[in-house]
Formats: C-alpha cells, structure tokens, sequence
C-alpha cells in the first residue's frame, strides 16, 4: 500500500469537503469515508464532491451511485479502485 497514494487522498478529502473536526492523523486507511461510522461526519453532498473531485484528479470515472458507495468504503478501498483503474 502506497503511503504517497493514501495520504493525496487525504488532503483531497480535507479539502474537498472542508474536514475541520478531525485531524487527518484521526482517519485510519480502513475507516469509512461516508456513513455513520466515518469519522468524517461527511454527508451526502460531501461525497457527491468527493467523487468529483477524485475523477478530476484522477481522470477516472465512477459511474454509479453504487460504485460511489462502493469505492467511498475507506481509503485503502479508494485506493484500491485508483490503482485498478491505472490511475495511481
């Protein structure tokens, strides 16, 4: 696992969806990212910009509200998509 990979995602996170309650430190590579039991607190806005963002940064396409859901489950997962798709 890709430590560089894993912490852009971060600050793309923190930023994109302007995290002010939590250090970045605080969120472990298998915490969800959406959901109640994110740290995050982020809402469904939130990750509707965040998958924006990751396809801009990454030129990938999630093409679903499903694949959202599904790629959002946690960093490593996220990650995981990134390199599938030949993105990272």
């Amino acid at each position: 696992m890709s430590d560089t990979l894993i912490q852009a995602l971060k600050e793309l996170i923190f930023n994109a969806c302007n995290v002010i309650d939590v250090e970045p430190e605080e969120l472990g590579p298998d915490d969800p990212l959406t959901g109640p039991d994110s740290p995050l607190g982020l809402d469904s806005i939130d990750a509707v910009e965040l998958v924006v963002e990751v396809q801009k940064r990454f030129n990938v396409r999630i093409d679903s509200r499903e694949r959202s859901r599904e790629v959002l489950g946690s960093l490593n997962i996220l990650a995981d998509f990134l390199r599938r798709q030949g993105a990272a």
